[in-house]
C-alpha cells in the first residue's frame, strides 16, 4: 500500500462502510462493519482496521457523518444559550408561525435552548446597517457569566440586522470569547450574514448546539487516528457534497447535517456520469431511512434550506435529498385501526432485526427479506453474525403482523415489503413527479446495503426506465467521501435593486469570498486539479418574497473577479425567472437579495473502470447455485449468483439473486441484469 491511498468512511444507522483506494496502482477494498453506539468512532476505526495495517501510508480519511443529523434529530445537542437583542429572544420559539400538521390547529414544538437560556441585551442595528443602539458590552459580559453559571456549554450570538452591518455582534463576540472556557461560541454574522431573522437565528442556534457534539465525536477520531500513525488530511463531507477540513467542521458543524447522505449522492452521479446516465433518481436504502435525490442533466439539486425535524430550520447550501423512515431496520406495526405502517423506528445496529438475534422481538423489513428467501441467512453482510435466525423472524412476523391482520407468516412478510415499497415509491414521485419530472426519461439508482433489494419494485410501482445497481452499492456514500471536491459556500445579502446596484462594490463581496475560500483550500494541504468560483444571486421582482437562484457567469483571473454587468444581471435573471415561471412582469423591477459564491477545489477524477471486472468466461461460472425464494404468493426456483466473479457483458435473466459482501441484488421474474463495462448491473424488463 503507497502513501497515496485515500480511506472513504461513511457511518449509517446500521452499518459503518469503508472504501480504501491506493491512487497510485488504482486498486480498491471495502469493508462494512456494524455502527457503535452511542459512540460511533469505535465502529469507525473497526471498519478502517479492517482493510488497512499501516495508517502511517494512508493520505487523506475522508468521512461522511451522521453524528449531527443524530444529535438534532434525537434532541442531544449540548446546553447552550443565547445572547440577543432586547425583545428578540422568542424569535426562536416562534418560528414563521407555522405548525406541525398544516391541517391540524394544534401543536407543540420545543427550542433547543429554553427561554431562561435566551438573554437579551441592550443594541439595535437597523436594516440598512445603521447603529442606532452600540452594543452594551458590561450587559453582554454579564449575559455571558449568568448563561456559565447555568451550566451552558456553548452559546450563540444572535444580534438583530447583523448581516447588513456586524459591527455590534463582534464587539459582543471578541468580549465573550475571551470569557468562555472553550471555543464553541457561535455568532449570526459569521454564519449566516443574510436577511431572515428566524432563519438566520436558527441556523446559529443549531450551530452551537451541535459544536460540542461534533467537535468531541472528531477529536476523539482524530486522536485515534494520530495515535494510530495517521499523519495524513483528515476531512469532513459536507452536506452540499464537498469536503470540509475538520478544523471548519469544528466551527461550524451545521454543514454536516445530512453529510452522509449527500455523499452517496456525489458518487451517485459519478458513477451514472460515467456509464452514460445523465438523468438519475438515487435510492439509498440504509438500516434506518430511505434517502432519496435527483440528478438531471448530470447536476445534483442544491437547496439553500432545509428543516432536521418541524421548526429546526438550517439555512446552508444541501444536496436536496428527501428521506423517510423505511430502512432495512424500520420496524413493522400494526396500528390501533388495523392498518400495517413501516417505520419511522428503527432497530438500528443495536439490537438489529430479528434475524440478527440482539434482543429486538418486532419484525423489520430485512425481516420480511430474510423470511421471503431473498437474504442468504447464511451468509449476512457486515460480518456480525455467521447465520441469521429465520425462525425467530418468522415468530415476529406471525405474531406482531400475521395474527393482527389474519395473514398466513408469508402473506404477512409480502404485505410488509408491499408498504414499504409503497413508501419508498411515493418519496420517490415527491422528488419527480410533483415537481414536473417525468419518471421513464430517469433510471433509478438504488444503493446502501438494501436498496438493490428493492430496485425492482421501484421500477413497478414509479414506471422508471431502469435501474443502475452500482459495482459496490452497499458501500457507495464511502465511494463518495473519496471523490468529493472541497467546497467552501459563501452568502453575503446585498438588498439592492438590481438596475442601479454598485457593480464595482458586488465584485468586492464575490472576491472577498474568492479570498476566504483560496485560503481555506490553501490551509488544506490537498492538491487539486483546478480551483472553480460558482457565483449566484438570490433575486425576485420588487414586492415578491419569494426568489430565484440565478447563476451569474463571472470573469476571474489569477484570482481576480471582473464586475459583471447590469446588463448581464438583468439577461440572467430574465433567463431564470422565465425557465421557472414561463414570462416575465414586463414592468416589473428587478431586486438583488443576497450573493452566494461556491469557491470549490477540484480533486483527482477516480477511474471507475479500476472496479471493472476481470472476471472472463460465462455467467455460469459465477453460479453457486439455486434455493427458493418467494415471489408474488408463491415460491420459485431462484439462480444464485457471486455478483463479482461476472464478467463485463454477462446477462442474467430473472428470478435470480446476486451476493456480495455489502449487499444482496434481488433479479425479480419479469427483469434481466446485464454487466456493463464498468462492473455496473444494468436492470431492465426482459424482451
Amino acid at each position: 500500500m503507497s502513501r497515496a491511498t485515500v480511506i472513504g468512511v461513511d457511518v449509517g444507522g446500521t452499518f459503518t462502510d469503508v472504501f480504501v483506494l491506493d491512487e497510485a496502482t488504482g486498486k480498491a477494498s471495502i469493508a462494512k462493519v456494524p455502527t457503535t453506539r452511542p459512540d460511533q468512532s469505535g465502529g469507525f476505526l473497526n471498519g478502517i482496521s479492517q482493510q488497512v495495517d499501516d495508517l502511517g501510508k494512508v493520505a487523506a480519511v475522508v468521512h461522511g457523518t451522521t453524528a449531527g443529523t443524530n444529535a438534532l434529530l434525537e434532541r442531544k445537542g449540548a446546553k447552550i444559550g443565547v445572547i440577543t437583542t432586547q425583545g428578540l429572544r422568542d424569535v426562536l420559539e416562534m418560528r414563521r408561525r407555522d405548525r406541525p400538521r398544516t391541517w391540524g390547529l394544534r401543536g407543540d414544538f420545543t427550542p433547543v435552548v429554553p427561554r431562561d437560556l435566551r438573554l437579551e441585551v441592550p443594541e439595535r442595528t437597523l436594516a440598512d446597517g445603521t447603529i442606532e443602539t452600540p452594543v452594551d458590552l458590561p450587559a453582554v459580559e454579564a449575559a455571558a457569566r449568568q448563561l456559565l453559571e447555568q451550566g451552558c456549554i456553548a452559546v450563540a450570538i444572535l444580534f438583530a440586522n447583523a448581516y447588513a452591518n456586524p459591527e455590534n455582534e463582534r464587539r459582543a463576540v471578541e468580549l465573550v470569547r475571551g470569557l468562555w472556557p472553550n471555543p464553541h461560541v457561535s455568532c449570526s454574522s459569521e454564519i449566516l450574514p443574510e436577511i431572515r431573522e428566524f432563519e438566520r437565528f436558527s441556523t446559529t442556534a443549531l450551530n452551537a448546539y451541535l459544536q460540542p457534539e461534533v467537535a468531541g465525536y472528531l477529536d476523539r477520531l482524530a486522536s485515534a487516528l494520530n495515535a494510530g500513525g495517521f499523519k495524513g488530511e483528515f476531512m469532513i463531507v459536507q452536506s452540499n457534497g464537498g469536503v470540509m477540513s475538520t478544523d471548519t467542521a469544528c466551527r461550524l458543524p451545521i454543514r454536516t447535517a445530512l453529510s452522509g447522505p449527500a455523499a452517496g449522492v456525489i458518487a451517485a452521479g459519478h458513477i451514472a456520469q460515467a456509464a452514460g446516465f445523465t438523468n438519475v433518481i438515487t435510492g439509498d436504502v440504509g438500516g434506518t431511512s430511505f434517502d432519496v435525490s435527483l440528478i438531471t442533466q448530470g447536476q445534483t439539486v442544491l437547496s439553500p434550506q432545509t428543516s432536521i425535524d418541524f421548526g429546526m430550520v438550517i439555512r446552508q447550501p444541501m444536496i436536496e435529498i428527501a428521506t423517510i423512515g423505511a430502512g432495512g431496520g424500520s420496524i413493522a406495526w400494526v396500528d390501533k385501526g388495523g392498518l400495517l405502517n413501516i417505520g419511522p423506528e428503527s432497530a438500528g445496529s443495536d439490537p438489529g432485526p430479528v434475524a440478527y438475534g440482539g434482543g429486538n422481538d418486532r419484525p423489520t423489513v430485512t425481516d420480511a427479506n430474510v423470511v421471503l428467501g431473498r437474504i442468504d441467512p447464511d451468509n449476512p453482510i457486515g460480518g456480525k453474525l455467521k447465520r441469521l435466525d429465520v425462525e425467530a423472524a418468522a415468530r415476529a412476523i406471525d405474531t406482531h403482523v400475521g395474527k393482527p391482520l389474519g395473514l398466513e407468516t408469508m402473506a404477512a412478510a409480502e404485505a410488509i415489503l408491499k408498504v414499504a415499497n409503497a413508501r419508498m415509491a411515493g418519496a420517490i414521485r415527491l422528488v419527480s413527479i410533483e415537481r414536473g419530472f417525468d419518471p421513464k426519461r430517469f433510471a433509478f439508482m438504488p444503493f446502501g446495503g438494501g436498496g438493490a433489494l428493492h430496485a425492482g419494485a421501484m421500477l413497478a410501482e414509479v414506471g422508471l426506465g431502469r435501474a443502475i445497481v452500482p459495482r459496490y452499492p452497499g458501500v457507495t456514500s464511502a465511494l463518495g467521501c473519496v471523490i468529493a471536491d472541497m467546497r467552501q459556500d459563501f452568502v453575503q445579502t446585498l438588498n439592492a435593486m438590481a438596475d442601479s446596484v454598485d457593480t464595482a462594490a458586488l465584485a468586492q463581496v464575490m472576491q472577498d469570498h474568492v479570498d476566504a475560500g483560496q485560503k481555506t483550500l490553501a490551509a488544506a494541504g490537498t492538491s487539486f486539479l483546478s480551483q472553480d468560483m460558482v457565483f449566484e444571486l438570490d433575486m425576485a421582482y420588487a414586492g415578491q418574497t419569494h426568489t430565484v437562484s440565478v447563476p451569474l457567469e463571472v470573469t476571474v483571473t489569477d484570482g481576480r473577479v471582473t464586475p459583471p454587468t447590469h446588463a448581464q444581471i438583468a439577461a440572467a435573471f430574465d433567463a431564470t425567472y422565465t425557465a421557472a415561471y414561463g414570462r416575465l412582469l414586463p414592468k416589473g423591477v428587478r431586486r438583488l437579495i443576497n450573493l452566494r459564491t461556491a469557491v470549490i477545489g477540484r480533486r483527482p477524477r477516480f477511474d471507475l473502470m479500476t472496479l471493472a471486472p476481470v472476471a472472463t468466461g460465462s455467467a455460469e461460472d459465477a453460479l453457486k447455485g439455486h434455493r427458493q425464494v418467494h415471489f408474488a404468493d408463491a415460491w420459485a426456483e431462484t439462480a444464485i449468483y457471486e455478483r463479482l466473479a461476472l464478467p463485463a457483458g454477462a446477462v442474467i435473466p430473472g428470478p435470480a439473486i446476486l451476493e456480495q459482501s455489502d449487499t444482496t441484488i434481488l433479479v425479480e421474474p419479469w427483469l434481466q441484469a446485464t454487466v456493463d463495462p464498468f462492473g455496473n448491473l444494468i436492470l431492465e424488463p426482459r424482451p
